[in-house]
């Protein structure tokens, strides 16, 4: 029995909540950012993400997975356009932060006044990191085809019950990031080395992804 063309809801659920929940470039630029630059900033990154998403939603929609499947070359391009993009983002993160911790009392002075490069525009950069991710499509796919009913009358419907569920989980975890990322602004601004080590590891973070999505495959 399903709900309107969705099979096991509540299996679907949990399993959205645990693939949410899972650390990824989204949420850590996210939290990244609500750390930098505060809450309106945090959201402003947020909705690059929402509108990311939605944007891969409707391409699984429309068969982007079999379109990266029967031409491999486009995979390589997008997936390595994407790994080299989250690099980049992980090693200017360690280089502020290496800049703050050689001269922690002066970048402490300045801090309010300047915006590092690669978070001057959080929106565009969470909307091509959110992008930037073919596995993201290819994933979308064989987890939502789970639970849709082939025999349903309108596919449409249960694809959005779906989108609908994994996108509210999605706002209520960035927005509580979003407030630990300036609860944790406010407990490290006036230890700036502590701020640049923790600023180093997320950058750190970052490259990994990149380096994880440069060795990724379609099986």
């Amino acid at each position: 029995m399903s709900f309107y063309g969705v099979t096991d809801l509540w299996t679907y659920v949990l399993g959205a909540l645990g693939i949410i929940l899972l650390p990824g470039p989204n949420s850590v630029f996210v939290l990244s950012v609500a750390t930098a630059r505060g809450v309106k900033a945090g959201y402003q990154g947020a909705m690059g993400v929402f509108v990311g998403d939605t944007v891969l939603l409707a391409l699984t929609a429309l068969g982007a997975a079999s379109l990266l499947r029967t031409y491999p070359a486009v995979f390589m391009v997008v997936k390595y356009a994407g790994a080299g993009y989250l690099a980049w983002v992980g090693l200017n993160l360690v280089h502020s932060a290496w800049v703050r911790w050689r001269q922690p009392h002066q970048m402490s002075s300045t801090a309010t006044s300047e915006t590092p490069a690669h978070l001057a525009h959080p929106f565009k950069r969470a909307l091509v990191i959110s992008l930037l991710n073919p596995k993201a499509i290819l994933f979308l796919l064989s987890f939502f085809v789970q639970f849709i009913d082939p025999t349903y009358a309108t596919p449409a419907v249960p694809f959005l019950i779906l989108s609908a569920i994994v996108m509210a989980f999605s706002a209520l975890y960035l927005s509580v990031l979003i407030f630990a990322g300036v609860r944790l602004a406010q407990a490290f601004s006036q230890r700036q080395r502590l701020s640049a080590g923790l600023s180093s590891a997320v950058g750190g973070l970052f490259v990994w992804f990149g380096a994880k999505l440069a060795t990724a495959s379609l099986n």
